[in-house]
């Protein structure tokens, strides 16, 4: 392992052996419907709250990816997740009966590569096998950060839908799959945005930071990479991401990038504005349909960068702003 820049390379790269992606209902009636590996029509789970729903699909996808990979739980030497949460509830009641050793992570919409990120750090540096997963539910998220269910508030057009699913990675130093070639720890990111219905705002920037920085460090540009995939920056944040990107760096990244937040929903027919969010946005978009594209040769270099914003309900209410981050993976296959 070697870092150049802001970026670490791995040497010998750590690959993803397993990986299962599941949607809840609205997903499920997405263009994507084809490829997660489990669609939940009721997306109370049979629970008795969205919270353990949530759980409960974390749950399934983890069980998937190691039942996908060939690997018992008892193999795995840490599992790595999060969720919006408060306290990281959901992932802490998902991976309860598992009896794996758990490192929590917050990295909001970004968890999926802040965990993929991390966990191939620690199979680089000595662990045999690792569990990336995280989770959100559309239900859950909206009583934590906007308003009751019942209340029924109005959408803007910038505001996003927050994903219902799940995505869980097996990572592992042996065995066959896509590689993790590289990764950079995003640097969080601040332009003053307040509004909570404009995310894609809020994340743009700390996007085309690690995108620039990345494509810097390696030496590389947007046509060297099959995809340039983003996590929820929806169709607004996507459109500021180009914007920034030419203005401030001189790249035109438009033409080799797509957005999980886009590419779950259709817009144009399921009335989400401006696209998908959460974290289970980019992790049930890339733990099913991208890897699954890659295990078949359709795509062989994808640069994944999930996008977070750092804010809490709290921050919210006393008027603060919505720091940025995003974390980047280099995938091959």
């Amino acid at each position: 392992m070697r870092k150049i820049g802001k970026t670490v390379i791995f040497d010998k790269p750590p690959k993803i052996i397993g990986h299962a992606g599941v949607a809840g209902k609205k997903e499920g009636e997405g263009p994507l419907a084809k490829d997660f590996d489990m669609i939940f029509e009721d997306t109370t789970m049979g629970q008795q709250s969205y919270e353990l729903a949530e759980s409960a699909m974390l749950h399934d996808a983890i069980i998937r990816s190691l039942s996908n990979a060939g690997v018992a739980p008892s193999s795995v030497d840490f599992v790595l997740s999060g969720d919006l949460l408060n306290q990281c509830m959901g992932s802490a009641f998902a991976l309860k009966d598992l009896e794996i050793p758990s490192i929590g992570l917050f990295g909001a919409c970004s968890t999926m590569a802040l965990s993929l990120s991390t966990g191939a750090m620690l199979v680089n540096g000595g662990a045999s096998c690792v569990v990336c997963a995280t989770s959100s539910h559309f239900c859950s998220s909206e009583r934590q950060f906007r308003f009751p269910l019942e209340y029924g508030g109005q959408r803007p057009p910038t505001a996003q839908w927050t994903v219902t699913g799940a995505g869980s990675s097996v990572v592992s130093n042996e065995g066959r799959g896509t590689e993790i070639k590289a990764v950079q720890i995003g640097t969080i990111t601040d332009l003053g945005i307040t509004d909570a219905n404009n995310m894609g705002a809020a994340m743009a920037p700390a996007a085309a930071r690690t995108i620039s920085s990345f494509l810097n460090d390696t030496g590389s540009s947007p046509e060297d990479y099959n995809l340039i995939l983003t996590g929820d920056l929806g169709y607004t944040g996507s459109q500021l991401l180009y914007e920034l990107l030419e203005k401030e760096h001189n790249i035109k990244l438009k033409g080799f990038h797509k957005d999980c937040g886009t590419l779950i929903f259709d817009l144009k027919k399921q009335d989400v504005n401006s696209g998908g969010s959460g974290c289970g946005c980019s992790a049930s978009v890339l733990c099913s349909h991208i890897l699954k594209q890659m295990d078949k040769g359709i795509l062989k270099k994808v640069l994944f960068v999930a996008t977070g914003a750092l804010m809490s309900p709290t921050s919210s209410k006393q008027g603060n702003s919505i720091p940025g981050i995003a974390h980047a993976v280099l995938l091959e296959r």
